[in-house]
């Protein structure tokens, strides 16, 4: 009888064992669910849509898109972190809630490290100074020109906090004193900017440049090192004003902590391969990010070295953690 049992269970646990590679071989065996904690029409959306189209290409299975916007991102990112850990919730994000908010916030409502499995990084990219077109200013300098004639008159919108963190570094760089307005993401940030409500916001290219090329907003600059290849007369804010000036942002996937490795490994091809869709190509060459993936332990090591950057950044402008 004790032989029958020691028998039995060696099979449970070899039976356990081996669900999880077996789940990976048959995965995805129903939709896929990318949780995306900001608005659709953010860049984090462009992309999710992108990747998520890349996927169902390779599968033939459905994945849907949940937006999950507000208090900077983290209403998404805790859903996720609570989720269950089996391959079909992923969340889709940026430095903004694995990087930023662990120094802007005193308390969160997730671990940005411990509640969750990285699966990839899924691109890099730069951002873009807008105005109203009926703005004075028509450059970096004047604006900052008319913030130092007013201090703490001018607004500026942000629904992210990579939107965030560059006004308040330009701020800082500039020696100038703004009136930041938050929102629960770029595009509702833009819509106040078209209407006047503010005077001026850093967004991501994906969201800012085509209300530029469209004529509704004014580009004054660019955040990156060297201008951007979709906007090549517009100066970066280097150049126009600021030396030194530089700041960017990142997007990843993540599945939440405890997840198989085997189902990760899969996720991870998968969206790999997704970048190289179609629908992605389109999203990097339209917004000009850069196609950036990594393995989840690269992810995990850049994902630390970024939040230890994003920390001192956010030191040095004087934020106090809300």
């Amino acid at each position: 009888m004790r032989h029958t049992l020691l028998g039995l269970s060696a099979a449970l646990a070899c039976s356990f064992a081996a669900a999880p590679a077996l789940a990976a071989d048959t995965f995805p065996a129903k939709p896929i669910t990318l949780v995306v904690p900001f608005a659709p029409g953010s860049a984090t959306d462009q992309i999710g849509r992108a990747i998520a189209q890349g996927i169902t290409e390779q599968t033939g299975t459905a994945v849907v898109i949940e937006n999950k916007p507000g208090a900077s991102a983290m209403i998404g990112a805790q859903y996720v972190a609570r989720a269950q850990p089996d391959g079909y919730t992923v969340l889709i994000t940026t430095n903004t809630t694995h990087a930023a908010n662990e120094h802007l916030y005193k308390s969160l409502s997730y671990n940005p490290v411990k509640d969750y499995a990285p699966i990839t990084l899924l691109g890099k990219g730069g951002q873009i100074m807008v105005v109203n077109p009926n703005a004075k200013a028509t450059t970096v300098k004047q604006f900052l020109d008319e913030a130092r004639a007013n201090p703490g008159k001018l607004s500026f919108g942000s629904g992210s906090s990579s939107s965030r963190i560059a006004g308040e570094l330009l701020q800082q760089m500039a020696g100038v004193q703004l009136l930041h307005v938050p929102y629960k993401s770029n595009p509702l940030a833009v819509t106040d900017l078209l209407g006047g409500q503010i005077d001026m916001m850093i967004t991501d290219t994906a969201t800012g440049l085509p209300q530029v090329k469209s004529g509704k907003l004014r580009a004054l600059g660019v955040t990156g090192t060297k201008r951007s290849a979709l906007a090549p007369d517009v100066p970066t804010i280097a150049e126009a004003g600021v030396p030194g000036y530089e700041m960017g942002y990142w997007f990843a996937a993540y599945a939440p902590a405890g997840t198989p490795e085997p189902l990760v490994k899969r996720l991870h091809e998968l969206m790999v391969k997704a970048t190289e869709s179609n629908a992605a190509k389109q999203f990097y060459s339209s917004t000009g990010t850069d196609p950036v993936t990594s393995t989840p332990q690269e992810l995990a090591a850049f994902q630390k070295d970024e939040a230890g950057k994003w920390g001192e950044i956010i030191k040095k402008a004087g934020i106090q953690p809300e």
